[in-house]
């Protein structure tokens, strides 16, 4: 029961602000638009853009990294954080994909999430249950209930949603004073600048990005877009859609900290991050772009409207998925990342999730397209 409750209010809660925003600020239909078409002009020359970022990032003085797997991944990051460090991280749904927070603790690092969601989900050791918003199928109470079990907070399930976040505040505010490594996702990687944009409202993001003295930022190579101008512009839909709008903080990260104050002579480090590491990462998502039909999962921009919509997700919830993938868009994901075809064939082609996915993708029929790929797979 507690998991129809949660989803119930936050259907409630979400769809119809969405609307409201994309009501009051029509142009975000226009930057929709405009997005679609250059994330389609990126994703038919692939190779060529992750080329042209990589040397971007080197030219404002950060470290890029192109790698094939969760394996490859998993000892880049290893071996940039070492052993015995305080990470803080940023929502990134790929970290989760590649096992980052696991393995860093496994190499005895003290590791903490720092996205309100995130954090509930470590505490819990539960997958996310939503692309936007991990922590959707807890309810207010069990949550309250959580942090006073596992971090002894001084909390009841009469505490209010104002109580909880301000003693989440707390303690998360003194891991970010003492990290070593921050490490984040990415919203969109122009290949034109190397910059990296991301978009939160909680600041936990910009706090990882600038308070650590090193930053990590880690995401697929399908978030990348032309241009600086670009990136911004997906930032921007992508909070719309995802019903908070306007976003609290928008960051730009391009290379480590630098400084002109002294004869405008551009120097590094200042005093944010000393280092700046990018790391673009395959995991099935070239080869998924050179199929016609799969492409068009790669233009998910991780917005969770489509699961608010479904029914069957409002039935399955986060089980539905490969974590950390659920829902329409994890169904598809799902096949992408793990190979997997069996999310997809529960899907029953409502085609709510085409009507108001924010890049026109069609869902149904790229799902369609996976479950013949699964059974063609399992009758070879």
């Amino acid at each position: 029961m507690s998991w129809e409750i949660a989803i119930e209010r936050a259907i409630n809660n979400n769809v119809p602000k969405v609307y409201k925003i994309l009501e009051e600020y029509p142009y975000i239909l226009d930057l929709a638009k405009r997005l679609r078409e250059v994330k389609m002009k990126v994703l038919s020359n692939l190779e060529e853009y992750i080329e042209q970022t990589l040397e971007a990032v080197k030219k404002t003085g950060g470290n890029a990294y192109f790698v094939r797997d969760a394996k490859e991944a998993r000892e880049l990051v290893g071996k940039i954080v070492g052993k015995g460090k305080i990470v803080v991280m940023g929502k990134s749904m790929v970290a989760y994909e590649l096992g980052i927070r696991k393995y860093l603790t496994s190499l005895g690092n003290e590791v903490w999430e720092t996205d309100l969601g995130e954090f509930l989900i470590q505490l819990s050791d539960e997958p996310p249950s939503h692309i936007l918003a991990p922590a959707i199928h807890l309810t207010k109470e069990r949550i309250a209930k959580l942090l006073k079990e596992k971090l002894g907070f001084d909390v009841s399930e009469n505490s209010t949603h104002e109580e909880l976040v301000q003693k989440v505040r707390e303690f998360l505010r003194n891991k970010f004073f003492s990290a070593n490594v921050g490490i984040t996702g990415a919203n969109a990687v122009a290949a034109d600048t190397g910059s990296v944009v991301l978009v939160e409202n909680e600041g936990n993001i910009r706090m990882s990005t600038v308070v650590p003295p090193v930053h990590i930022a880690i995401t697929g190579v399908d978030k990348i877009v032309p241009t600086l101008h670009d990136a911004i512009i997906e930032a921007l839909v992508q909070a719309a859609y995802g019903g908070l709008y306007p976003p609290t903080y928008i960051n730009i990260t391009s290379g480590p900290s630098t400084t002109a104050d002294i004869e405008m002579k551009r120097v590094s480090p200042a005093q944010g991050p000393k280092e700046f590491h990018l790391i673009l990462v395959d995991n099935g998502r070239i080869e998924a772009s050179k199929d016609e039909i799969l492409r068009e999962a790669l233009l998910c921009i991780r917005c969770g409207r489509c699961h608010l919509h479904c029914p069957v997700y409002r039935v399955l919830g986060g089980s539905w998925g490969d974590p950390p993938y659920s829902g329409p868009m994890g169904a598809m994901w799902s096949y992408i990342v793990y190979k997997d075809p069996k999310p997809a064939m529960y899907c029953t082609h409502s085609g709510n999730c085409k009507d108001v996915c924010p890049m026109k993708i069609d869902i149904p029929r790229v799902l369609e397209y996976i479950k013949y790929l699964g059974n063609k797979s399992a009758q070879s």
